[in-house]
């Protein structure tokens, strides 16, 4: 089972870029220092990361860098937030167009970017499942989730990764998710480790403007 460590995985989460070389540009330069994880989500850019993605990495053995996408989030034209859908059916066809617009046959990790209230984690899990089955997913991860609905997804199919918040100042996972995932051999890759920049030295409410979620985030 792939299990990445906090200290151990080499991440690469990739945003929405406006300028497309440039992107492009700073993604083969990450896979040429060694970054073996691309982290992205299909709903990150309406798809436009992933097709970022698939340019980056021809010419390259797609068995050397493993791909992690989320989804169920959903958008409307204008980038507006619409909430979550992860009904199987969904799920497949998430997937189907994920593995398009990438280019290739298969996803290393996936999962849900939040819990769909609408539809027991199970349900969704077990989507997954079927298609690691079919061979399109390696390896089943979850998102933000508590330790009980960690414990629920692992119940369905071996999950391998999470995916949470976790820096110096948010220390919450450590209680029960960070022992659940130890105690069910469950790998975790933390993101905002920096607190998303608070403790980097370099933020400043100068440095916001209208598109920085952090001017309306109550940790700054």
């Amino acid at each position: 089972m792939f299990q990445p460590s906090v200290l151990e995985q080499w991440a690469c989460p990739i945003s929405t870029v406006p300028h497309r070389a440039e992107s492009i540009a700073t993604l083969r330069a990450a896979l040429d220092a060694g970054i073996t994880l691309l982290d992205t989500g299909d709903f990150y850019g309406s798809g436009h990361n992933e097709l970022l993605i698939r340019e980056a990495l021809i010419g390259r053995n797609r068995s050397s860098v493993i791909l992690s996408v989320k989804f169920d989030a959903l958008r409307d034209p204008d980038g507006g937030w619409l909430g979550y859908d992860a009904r199987p059916a969904a799920v497949k066809n998430f997937l189907a167009q994920t593995l398009q617009r990438l280019d290739t046959d298969y996803v290393d990790i996936y999962r849900p970017a939040r819990l769909d209230p609408n539809v027991p984690i199970e349900d969704t899990i077990g989507a997954i499942a079927d298609m690691v089955e079919a061979g399109h997913v390696r390896y089943i991860g979850v998102s933000e989730l508590s330790a009980a609905m960690i414990c629920r997804a692992n119940a369905v199919h071996p999950i391998s990764d999470l995916q949470i918040e976790y820096s110096l100042i948010s220390r919450g996972p450590k209680d029960n998710i960070i022992p659940t995932c130890r105690e069910l051999g469950i790998g975790i890759t933390a993101y905002g480790v920096l607190s998303r920049g608070l403790i980097s030295g370099h933020w400043s409410k100068a440095r916001e403007n209208d598109r920085d979620f952090r001017s309306i985030s109550p940790r700054f």
